[in-house]
């Protein structure tokens, strides 16, 4: 395994291979079996994801469809992403530069509970005591929320979905759409518990929603000193950033305020504005099916007389230098956010958002989680994310990068079985395997063994329960009884004096 240094005194040497614990949404308290078994015993939650994912899915394939050079488009954004991973030491500190050369200033954190600080100090120092928040992974990411809370400093989300989630006092389940998990009817209940001067006649209309929420959140508009971002995008040669969104509420938080502060994970750079451009065609399409976003921002420095006349950006690594220094581990931080791989998982749409633990789920979380993370062992609930998968390689499809998502799980899946610290029920099943498997004596020996399995098996040839440590499949599907005639016996029948 390679090293990579970047260049930045904070980052240089200091930086932690893996984003610490203890800190942040990147890892649950329990496995994903136990979290999807509960999950998957929601009907409502099933009902309500299985909808949503459909229509996201199909609105999606049609605007792809339109797109004669889409294949030449991922290409080409899987290349910028393979560039900047090459190059990121350089581009970060062109980046830097330009945006300090326009006014802002720039503040590099190592680490979640380090970028948390720097947003905290930040707003004290603008004299205020609660802000407003676009729609943004990488806060979702360090529990920026929960921080500014504690120093007593309130978080305003001001995207529809990610208030909903708030106001419902809930976990975001999805990455585009947070609740995605609930439908019209719960969140009207939502607005009406939470939302103080609500019309008590409000309906689950989605207008009569939106203007709800709308009018809940103008006063904050107009009111706060102080705006939280994220970014989509960085153009190293400009220092110009960008969110790109379908509501306007980050257009209202990105110019409003007298403060505006980004956090944004280093892995977001893109070298030039041409680069840019192959970006703005991918995520519309691949995230919410339209061929381009309602609102495009971006913001350069600080322009006097016009816009926030301070502006200041995180750049957060939390574990990414780690992930960029596995010369294979690194695609997974190619990712845009896009949740394309979510909508086509057939894990993700029955267990939901949730089960995952982390703030990214669906096929890249499980990959992209346990990666800045790290597995501490068989206990820890990442180890359990990279199985989250039927590898059916959907998820390769529809990324507009052109993530190796599947490839990436089974090296992730080799990770989780390297760190045990005491044999699992899997590694001894597999180790006996292995055994068996390298002999063609012991093979043979083993395969009469299992013959006995069609006692087991009775008139239905189905076999519904076995001891330990088999009995974790048979808890959760039947096992079909071994056949008559094994695969060589049928050969050695069907072709004889060919075994060989």
């Amino acid at each position: 395994m390679s090293t990579t240094d970047l260049p930045t005194p904070v980052l240089r040497g200091a930086a932690p291979a893996h984003a610490p614990a203890g800190t942040g949404h990147l890892r649950g308290t329990r496995s994903f079996p136990a979290e999807a078994r509960d999950a998957l015993q929601d009907t409502q939650l099933r009902r309500n994801l299985g909808k949503a994912t459909g229509v996201i899915r199909a609105k999606r394939q049609a605007v792809v469809d339109e797109v004669p050079d889409w294949e030449e488009l991922r290409l080409a954004g899987s290349a910028i992403k393979a560039d900047v991973m090459a190059r990121l030491p350089e581009l970060l500190e062109q980046l830097e530069a330009n945006v300090v050369a326009r006014g802002g200033t720039v503040h590099w954190a190592r680490d979640a509970e380090e970028a948390n600080a720097t947003v905290l100090r930040l707003v004290r120092e603008a004299g205020a005591d609660e802000v407003v928040k676009v729609k943004s992974m990488a806060t979702q990411e360090t529990g920026l929320n929960e921080a500014l809370e504690a120093g007593g400093v309130a978080a305003l989300e001001t995207d529809l979905a990610e208030l909903i989630v708030q106001l419902g006092h809930d976990r975001p389940s999805h990455i585009l759409v947070p609740a995605i998990h609930r439908n019209r009817a719960e969140i009207r209940e939502i607005f009406l518990r939470e939302m103080p001067d609500v019309d008590p006649d409000l309906t689950d209309e989605p207008r009569r929603l939106a203007m709800a929420a709308r009018a809940h959140l103008r006063r904050k508009f107009l009111s706060a000193k102080v705006a939280v971002s994220g970014a989509n995008f960085a153009v190293a040669d400009s220092g110009t950033l960008s969110v790109v969104e379908s509501e306007g509420n980050g257009r209202m938080c990105l110019t409003l305020p007298e403060t505006l502060i980004t956090v944004m994970g280093v892995e977001k750079v893109v070298p030039t504005w041409f680069d840019l451009e192959v970006f703005l065609q991918l995520l519309p399409r691949s995230s919410t099916g339209e061929r381009m976003n309602p609102y495009t921002s971006t913001w350069t420095g600080v322009t006097p007389g016009d816009g926030p006349q301070a502006f200041h950006l995180v750049l957060m690594d939390n574990g990414r230098s780690g992930v960029l220094a596995d010369p294979d581990g690194r695609a997974a931080l190619h990712c845009i956010r896009c949740s394309a791989c979510l909508n086509v998982c057939p894990v993700y749409e029955r267990a939901g958002g949730h089960a995952y633990g982390s703030v990214y789920p669906g096929p890249i979380g499980a990959v992209l989680s346990p990666l800045l993370t790290g597995i501490s062992g068989e206990d820890d609930p990442n180890a359990s994310l990279p199985y989250a998968s039927s590898l059916c390689g959907a998820c390769f499809d529809a990324c507009p990068v052109r993530i190796d998502i599947p490839n990436l799980l089974v090296q992730q899946r080799a990770a989780s079985v390297e760190s045990h610290r005491r044999p699992t029920g899997q590694d001894v099943a597999m180790r006996a395997a292995r055994v068996a498997m390298t002999s063609p004596g012991r093979f043979t020996a083993a395969e009469k063994a299992m013959s006995l399995g069609r006692v087991l098996g009775g008139r239905s040839g189905r076999i519904t329960a076995l001891p330990w440590p088999a009995s974790r499949w048979t808890a959760s599907r039947d096992v079909p009884a071994p056949p008559k005639e094994t695969a060589r016996e049928w050969f050695a029948r069907t072709r004889p004096g060919q075994e060989r």
